[in-house]
């Protein structure tokens, strides 16, 4: 036997171990949109499960905060004595404080949960997995939208009207969707390895909600204490989109800031981990 064929020998003999590559960020998201045509699909699925096959559809996006809206205002305005902000009437202010907060604890709940529930896109196909949590917080931006019609007929109902402000109102929608990306990134790598996750995000929903200005508004809070609940990231969302859609007082800059800031900590840490973790997620899940 030559020595070209014993080279080739050795060749064919050795050893080939093929394992993940560690990709860019760039990549990963030039990946989301050539799957972007999956991404709609994974949204209309989700649209389609929570509005066409259910009794009430649509219905169940006003049901939810109007009955807030009424307990809240019965409770804690007429029986606590707790007054809003911007000289408004109560059920306007605080359901204008409602809604970014109902799009950010539902969209908790579905990103929770979302690599879990898509078990057969993870272990049996490729796709992005940035794509599943992405998508689960956009089919609650139609639940926003729906409810805001009924904030504008509170409008109608009190005689107040809106103020031009309410034009920046989606730039703090979105700093809600960018609270809820950041932490459903957690939330969701958590759940693969962790299956407690589930029945912690409606106990951290509902602490979370009385730490934040929804029932009471920023001034409410000494001044002294505002570098504090300026760390929720949901402080500056909630107080700066009810800023914009009511329109009165001076806004509340440093908090909207802070609130920013530790938004954008909580989506890059999110975006760290969960990276990490999705190279596991075909084996633990």
């Amino acid at each position: 036997m030559g020595a070209s064929q014993e080279a080739g020998i050795a060749a064919f003999r050795r050893s080939i171990r093929i394992q993940p590559g560690r990709r860019g960020l760039a990549h990963e998201l030039h990946e989301l949109w050539e799957y972007r045509e999956l991404f709609g699909f994974l949204v209309w699925r989700d649209i389609k499960v929570r509005y066409v096959q259910t009794v009430l559809g649509p219905v169940w996006a006003v049901i939810v905060p109007v009955l807030q809206m009424i307990v809240f205002t019965v409770i804690f305005q007429r029986i606590g004595g707790i007054q809003g902000e911007y000289h408004v009437p109560y059920p306007i202010f605080v359901f204008a404080g409602l809604l970014p907060w109902q799009y950010f604890s539902t969209s908790l709940g579905q990103s929770g949960k979302s690599v879990v529930s898509n078990t057969n896109l993870v272990t049996k196909v490729y796709v992005p997995r940035l794509m599943l949590p992405l998508a689960s917080i956009a089919v609650p931006v139609v639940d926003f939208l729906i409810a805001f019609l009924v904030l504008c007929v509170l409008f109608v109902r009190y005689q107040y009207t809106p103020h031009w402000h309410t034009v920046v109102s989606p730039f703090f929608l979105g700093l809600a969707l960018l609270n809820a990306f950041g932490v459903g990134l957690w939330l969701s790598a958590l759940n693969v390895r962790y299956r407690d996750i589930p029945y912690v995000i409606p106990l951290l929903t509902q602490l979370w909600l009385f730490a934040s200005p929804v029932i009471y508004g920023a001034s409410f809070i000494p001044p002294r204490w505002h570098w504090l609940i300026a760390l929720n990231p949901m402080t500056g969302a909630i107080d700066g989109f009810r800023w914009a859609v009511l329109g009165r007082g001076e806004p509340h800059y440093g908090l909207f800031a802070t609130s920013a800031a530790v938004g954008i900590f909580l989506m890059v840490t999110g975006l760290a981990y969960f990276r990490h973790a999705e190279r596991q997620f075909p084996d633990v899940i």
